[in-house]
């Protein structure tokens, strides 16, 4: 009996276990990023109910997480990203604090009955989630201990069920919360400080592509570009081939055409659609003219040029993230040239229409028509240009 319970019905090299360990805590992955993420916090994909509810079992047993806390925790991150109000963000608690007690700050706003009631709508409240799900969170993961041990042994089986404790709260409260709003590379000019932490989304299951998620909250898939991999993609792909999934929703792909001699309602509708391409592109314009100006006045006025050398990384910045020191140091040094003051300031004026719920169709259409006028008689080139192509979207 002793033997038994020491080597548990499976008795497998020290690197055996460590596989079982990671393929169990995969399972936690997927799960999440499937099921709680992609499909019940932001609805991108519908799953078959066999499926849906394997993975909220699933959960029980591994994390003990309750799917209406965890969805209203994540969409208020989304509502408040970044702000003082955001339940997670590094900017105001710090990197160490979320990255490492991010479980904590998890939580207390999953206990908050206001967060639940105004995020939380829309989540499973069948007689399981009632009466054991939500009511025995701690069940699911003292079962989960005893087959561990029932399966592994002893020793083995507390260390893997140790790692399955663990590996949700560091992962995705930690590092995606974290890492994820602190460090990485930007595609998309979100109006947060978000990033993909690597282009190869699969220790995380393609959570490590959090800038993307950001720019397209409702795509069922979070790669966008050809280098970028998304394995949770992948498995919701498999699952759509065998009938258990159908998918809503993905980033738009943008189209182009001759450009248009006016802007018309086609156009404004293409602009908004892919509204983050379009700030893509005319981040580049930007850096072009910003270039060529401080290529200029290093030769005439070189203090200038060294004052925009000091604005730089605040150029591609959506204006919501920035601080008030940081819009006052654009403030005063922004008019030593007016090419890049011209072109930052459009920029703003170009992000702005989509914004303007209140404004009508022909309203929108009209200030588009009078952006790209100006933009193209501005005698700037890189802005012209950027017009030119603004004109192409379909």
């Amino acid at each position: 009996m002793d033997t038994f319970l020491f080597t548990g019905v499976v008795e497998l090299p020290w690197w055996g276990y460590a596989l079982a360990a990671l393929a169990l805590t995969h399972i936690t992955i997927v799960a999440v990023t499937v099921f709680l993420h992609r499909h019940q916090a932001h609805r991108a994909l519908d799953l078959h109910p066999v499926v849906s509810h394997f993975f909220r079992f699933w959960l029980w047993l591994t994390t003990g997480m309750v799917t209406r806390e965890w969805v209203a925790v994540h969409r208020m991150h989304h509502a408040k990203c970044d702000t003082a109000e955001d339940p997670h963000s590094p900017r105001f608690f710090g990197i160490a604090r979320v990255l490492f007690g991010g479980v904590f700050l998890y939580v207390k706003a999953a206990h908050d009955p206001h967060t639940l009631e105004r995020y939380g709508q829309g989540t499973p409240d069948d007689w399981l989630e009632r009466h054991l799900y939500s009511k025995y969170q701690s069940l699911g993961l003292i079962l989960m201990g005893l087959i561990d041990v029932l399966v592994f042994g002893l020793g083995p089986g507390l260390l893997i069920v140790l790692a399955q404790i663990v590996w949700i709260p560091f992962w995705a409260a930690g590092v995606i919360n974290g890492i994820g709003h602190y460090w990485g590379y930007r595609l998309w000019s979100t109006p947060d400080w978000s990033t993909n932490i690597v282009p190869f989304g699969l220790l995380i299951g393609g959570e490590e592509l959090h800038n993307n998620h950001h720019a397209f909250a409702t795509s069922a898939k979070l790669s966008n570009k050809w280098y970028e991999f998304d394995l949770g993609w992948g498995y919701i792909r498999a699952l759509e081939i065998l009938g258990l999934a159908k998918v809503k929703h993905v980033a738009p792909t943008p189209h182009f055409t001759a450009p248009r001699p006016v802007v018309d309602p086609q156009t404004l509708q293409a602009v908004i659609t892919n509204r983050y391409d379009v700030l893509a592109k005319y981040a580049r314009s930007l850096w072009q003219t910003y270039t060529e100006e401080v290529r200029l006045l290093q030769r005439s006025r070189p203090r200038d040029a060294a004052a925009l050398e000091t604005v730089k990384p605040l150029l591609d910045r959506d204006e919501k993230i920035l601080d008030e020191a940081e819009r006052r140091r654009l403030a005063e040094t922004l008019p030593k040239s007016r090419a890049l003051e011209t072109v930052y300031a459009m920029r703003h004026e170009l992000s702005a229409l989509w914004g303007r719920s209140l404004a009508s169709r022909d309203e929108l259409v009209a200030q588009l028509q009078d952006w790209c006028q100006r933009a193209e008689a501005s005698g700037i080139r890189s802005l012209a240009e950027f017009s030119q192509r603004l004109r192409c979207y379909a």
